[in-house]
């Protein structure tokens, strides 16, 4: 059984490295439980919340903030 999962976390990695870039986010020391506490405030994860201000910021419906670059044409 060890290996079933094993293969699970393989293929779960494969899949994420092939959908989604990752950002790393830095804030001030003692910020981040400020920045969980709105998230859960607002019903939402913390990397929701990131994403929901980067698709508004950018001027993006949900259904373009979803498609790659690729689907939308763009390289």
């Amino acid at each position: 059984m060890e290996n079933r999962g094993k293969a699970a976390t393989k293929a779960k990695n494969k899949y994420n490295a092939a959908n989604y870039d990752s950002l790393r986010i830095v804030v001030p020391k003692g910020r981040k439980a400020d920045v969980d506490a709105y998230a859960k405030h607002r019903g939402e994860s913390v990397n929701g919340l990131v994403n929901n201000f980067l698709r508004e910021a950018l001027g993006m419906t949900e259904e373009e903030w979803k498609k790659t670059s690729d689907d939308a044409g763009e390289a």
